[in-house]
């Protein structure tokens, strides 16, 4: 004997409106995961620009502070900060200590996904996180990721309180 099934409201696949199309997000949010942000002038390396933690900086921060008052906020950005520091500072000018460190160095890239799913952060944050991240390859280069950090926290209380 058959027994009577509800139909789902949502749909075949539990998609509003059936399959799912359209850029429909299940989850009901209209995000936009298209980071706007330019990063082509973010480089580390053994002889970094004059720029990078002044105008480069800077300019980041000026991208970034332009999130929703619910997002970036100079709180949820100073713990990403304060991890990268942690690192920088246990790693020192160690190449070694980097390899070993790494792994843990790149997590933080998974951290910042999370924040940016939750909405604790945007796009242009976690772009640029990423790419703070990719471009640490080295004792060296993580310390240059911390210190162009650094004066990008200082320049967002600037544009943020704008």
């Amino acid at each position: 004997m058959a027994t009577y099934q509800q139909p789902n409201p949502r749909g075949p696949g539990g998609y509003q409106g059936g399959q799912r199309q359209g850029g429909y997000s299940p989850r009901g949010d209209d995000r936009d995961d298209t980071p706007t942000i330019s990063l082509q002038g973010i480089v580390f390396g053994d002889k970094p620009a004059a720029d990078l933690f002044s105008t480069q900086a800077e300019r980041a921060a000026e991208e970034v502070s332009r999130a929703s008052k619910e997002m970036n906020k100079s709180s949820q950005l100073r713990r990403f900060y304060d991890e990268l520091v942690m690192w920088q500072e246990k790693v020192g000018n160690d190449d070694s200590k980097f390899s070993d460190c790494e792994p843990y160095i790149r997590m933080l890239k998974a951290k910042a996904a999370y924040a940016k799913g939750r909405k604790h952060v945007d796009a242009n944050f976690r772009a640029l996180f990423d790419r703070l991240i990719d471009q640490s390859t080295s004792a060296a280069t993580l310390r240059q990721a911390k210190l162009f950090f650094e004066a990008f926290m200082a320049y967002y209380k600037i544009h943020r309180a704008q």
